[in-house]
């Protein structure tokens, strides 16, 4: 069987997924949406930015990036959202703001039943470049070519919100398989209720 063939085979019975990619941040949020199946061309629905006052107070803030990517949910009703994980870094209130920005989104896709997937920088850089060190413009760079857009989406955290969206739906296969070998094992390990009982009360 031709390569091509086998290919077409195992991406036909898959269904296109619609994500929101999240790039958090207090000043600038990125978001950015994807359709599409690994295996097959993707396709940008939307990119921007939620931005929010410096000078404002840290708890309005947040409340103004609750309310932009509400905006986003609603306007273009993805199925997953994939928030990039915080990672400490020196500066301690960059990583703070970056830290809450990322709970207020996770919060906004639990509120409506939205499954979430959090993503490492250096997973999305590997997904989207093959390398985990790329830096921003090598991300933005196959960013653009991968959705074929015209010039790569500004600012850098807009075009670091469409990786991460794109990262999760070609990790997605592979997640979801792992997933459901996971339940399949715990439904045929399943424990008696006394001794679920028992860990539960050691634990």
């Amino acid at each position: 069987m031709a390569a091509d063939s086998l290919h077409k085979q195992l991406t036909e019975g898959r269904a296109a997924m619609r994500v929101l990619g999240v790039d958090p941040g207090l000043t600038r949020c990125g978001v950015g949406v994807v359709d599409g199946v690994a295996g097959r061309p993707l396709t940008m629905v939307g990119v921007g930015v939620v931005r929010t006052p410096a000078d404002t107070d840290i708890a309005e803030r947040l409340v103004l990036v609750e309310q932009g990517i509400e905006q986003w949910l609603d306007e273009f009703r993805p199925e997953y959202v994939a928030v990039e994980r915080v990672f400490s870094q020196h500066n301690v209130r960059t990583v703070m703001g970056t830290a809450q920005a990322s709970a207020v989104a996770m919060l906004c896709a639990a509120r409506r039943g939205l499954p979430v997937a959090l993503h490492t920088p250096s997973e999305v850089k590997a997904a989207v470049t093959g390398s985990g060190r790329a830096d921003k413009a090598q991300v933005g760079a196959m960013v653009t070519r991968l959705l074929r857009l015209d010039a790569p989406p500004k600012p850098a955290d807009a075009a670091d919100a469409l990786a991460l969206a794109i990262c999760h739906i070609w990790r997605a296969p592979a997640t979801n398989r792992l997933q459901q070998a996971v339940a399949a094992h715990r439904r045929t390990h399943r424990l008696p209720d006394a001794a679920v009982r028992t860990l539960k009360g050691s634990a």
